[in-house]
């Protein structure tokens, strides 16, 4: 649990950078050999595309490194769960594991709402570690959309 947390912290230093630009607070880093090839931080906001996500950033961003877009062999540090889109990227890229912070029972696709990392009939599946530093990781997202609130007051 210690490289887990070890990793966690460092996708949580990605969730500060967007929650310091008035994103939705969520970073991802990718893991491969004991070294993060990645990290990525949610700028849908910033770069006006739904593509902003925390998790496709990284996986771009991995696949250059690795010079392949199958990046098996990394683990993936996301301190929310994945959505739809960035469920299918992990799928796509041939992600072997991801750590997951907290969970997001509102569109998470690692086991809230469905779980398309380990679906049957999909040709590859996700080992999926969930909770890793969950109250850290939940505090964020709930101390932005409490000021989030506040704002439209």
């Amino acid at each position: 649990m210690e490289a887990y947390e070890k990793y966690m912290k460092e996708a949580l230093k990605q969730a500060k950078k967007a929650y310091a630009i008035d994103e939705v607070p969520i970073g991802c880093v990718i893991e491969y050999e004991g070294k993060i090839i990645a990290r990525g931080y949610n700028k849908r906001n910033y770069i006006k595309s739904a593509l902003g996500h925390a998790e496709i950033a990284a996986v771009k961003k991995a696949g250059k490194v690795m010079g392949d877009w199958r990046l098996e062999g990394c683990t993936m540090y996301v301190t929310l769960e994945p959505c739809p889109m960035c469920a299918g990227a992990i799928l796509q890229a041939r992600i072997p594991k991801v750590v997951i912070g907290c969970m997001n029972p509102k569109a998470g696709c690692a086991g809230s709402v469905i779980n398309l990392l380990q679906m049957d009939g999909f040709n590859h599946k996700t080992e999926i570690i969930r909770d890793v530093m969950q109250s850290e990781c939940s505090e964020l997202l709930q101390k932005f959309f409490r000021e989030l609130r506040q704002k439209k007051r």
